[in-house]
């Protein structure tokens, strides 16, 4: 009976394998790859070959790893870590200092200058690919079933593109920005741009800063992008072909939102959403971590933590946040790895890592204290606990807009606070019942439906493997011309239509009014 039990799960293992797909994963560096690996991971346990292609100064894609295959391509493409902390930094003290519109302007094109940078070398690492023909050759025999990439870069459409695989994005943000407005219908009378902070419920002032910021997100495509894309596309793919078209051609778009956190708005049936798919039911606390926290008594644990990017902060809001953490009942887990402040209090733990997911789930944990990065928010909404944001940068502010909206979350300028804001602010959010009450009503949302978020992103990447794409799911609107898309033909036929149609009318009756007068005439 022993034996028979061995073979079985032998044979059960070895079919499994044998039965998984051929993965080619096309990743964007930095946080973004926190998501995918967590895809990455659920398909190899699922018995599926992984390939990774990774640029040689790759930030957190490392080249060796139990879970998949790495491809390196000897060429810059990854995330510049220094220079995305050191702009944060003094973003910090330009905020901080007041300093006047020119000197931020002057900052926000340094940023826009490096994600051209960004995106011209990941042109030339495409180039370098396709111009290896040992490489390609070597990606045609493997046969892979399908290409997974992050749309925030264009190299995995261009791969599929030349492979002729199916495309799935993981995605947020495409080259062009929120993924929504590359492929669904967006009327910006309700649909929000990102960084306008704006809500589905807006004043005709509101609406114009709107249209205004969406304008001028086209004209930073069309410097930043643009370029780039479409000179590689005309060189290796086609003359007559529009890069954007490649992207909009993806089979599935797996998108790390959802209506919890996004306003309603018109999608399509390849959106397939998967917001929190990175979170978990939190394990157990390391033995000195749990002591901490236990430690806390009836008044709980506040946590705080920055992100990737700022560990630490200049000195004097350090200070300022230190205070106003002693002067609460509160135990504090605070990941930092700055000087300690004088400040600090012996309610406060600094840390250099902490548990974030795990932090989250614990029953002490009263508020988190965070940046608004996408994925703390949806740990907070996972866990249902409230957040005190303290947005820095690009996609942040946003972020907590949407939660403030939603009344689960209180924003607090960070370059400007003093001790005496942050601390009314966290009492605020610790003892105004409302904010825990609607975070725990948006966790019992999300929590609500009939198939875990990754569960359905891995259904539906092997729906694809399975069926060679879903063509039946794509839209044909991008094909079609502005005219035709909005109609304008048709309606400009119907006008003419209606105009000849009242012409012939007025004619018609003209004639007969003027038989009327005539016999009028003979008659008297």
């Amino acid at each position: 009976m022993h034996h028979f039990t061995w073979t079985v799960l032998v044979l059960s293992v070895t079919l499994s394998v044998s039965s998984g797909g051929k993965v080619l994963v096309f990743p964007l560096d930095g946080s973004h790859w926190v998501n995918m690996k967590v895809i990455v991971e659920e398909l190899h346990s699922r018995g599926h070959s992984i390939t990774v292609v990774r640029a040689s100064d790759s930030w957190y894609i490392k080249e060796e790893s139990p879970h998949y295959k790495a491809i390196t391509i000897p060429t810059p493409g990854g995330f510049d870590e220094k220079f995305f902390g050191s702009f944060v930094m003094r973003q910090l003290n330009i905020r901080k200092e007041g300093k006047f519109f020119w000197t931020r302007l002057m900052l926000e094109l340094e940023v826009a200058e490096k994600f051209t940078e960004l995106h011209r070398q990941m042109c030339e690492m495409m180039a370098m690919m396709f111009q290896d023909e040992a490489l390609m050759k070597s990606l045609t025999d493997s046969k892979f079933d399908v290409v997974l990439t992050d749309p925030g870069v264009g190299g995995g459409v261009f791969l599929a593109r030349r492979l002729g695989l199916p495309l799935v994005f993981n995605v947020r943000w495409t080259v062009h920005g929120e993924g929504h407005f590359a492929i669904a219908p967006t009327p910006l009378s309700y649909v929000p741009i990102p960084g306008a902070e704006l809500t589905d419920k807006m004043t005709f002032s509101q609406r114009l800063q709107n249209m205004l910021t969406y304008a001028f997100n086209l004209y930073q495509i069309s410097t930043v992008v643009a370029p780039h894309y479409n000179t590689f596309c005309k060189r290796f793919i086609g003359p007559d072909v529009d890069y954007f078209s490649l992207f909009q051609d993806a089979d599935i778009w797996l998108m790390r939102n959802d209506f919890t956190f996004e306003f309603p708005r018109p999608t399509m049936p390849n959106v397939i959403y998967m917001s929190g798919f990175q979170c978990k039911p939190a394990r157990p606390l390391p033995v000195d971590l749990e002591e901490f926290v236990n430690s806390s008594g009836e008044h709980g644990v506040i946590i705080m933590t920055l992100g990737t990017l700022l560990a630490e902060l200049p000195s004097d809001i350090a200070e300022e946040i230190a205070a106003a953490f002693a002067q609460l009942p509160q135990k504090v887990i605070w990941r930092y790895t700055g000087a300690k402040p004088s400040t600090l209090g012996n309610n406060t733990l600094l840390v250099d890592w902490l548990p974030q997911n795990d932090l989250l789930g614990h029953a002490k944990t009263k508020v988190f204290v965070a940046h608004g990065g996408t994925n703390g928010v949806q740990e907070a909404i996972y866990h249902g606990v409230p957040i005190l944001g303290l947005p820095l940068v690009f996609d942040q502010p946003d972020n907590l807009s949407r939660m403030v909206a939603r009344g689960t979350s209180k924003v607090v300028d960070i370059a400007t606070l003093d001790r005496a804001v942050f601390v009314e602010a966290l009492k605020e959010v610790l003892y105004e019942p409302s904010y825990r009450e609607n975070m725990q009503r948006l966790s019992r949302i999300h929590h609500d439906q009939p198939m875990k978020p990754l569960d359905r992103a891995i259904f539906w990447i092997e729906f694809v493997m399975r069926n060679g794409g879903a063509p039946h799911l794509r839209t044909q609107s991008f094909r079609m011309s502005w005219i035709a898309y909005h109609s304008i033909d048709v309606i400009l036929t119907l006008l003419m239509a209606l105009l000849l149609l009242l012409l012939i009318m007025f004619l018609a009756i003209k004639k007969c009014c003027s038989l009327l007068f005539r016999k009028k005439i003979k008659s008297e």
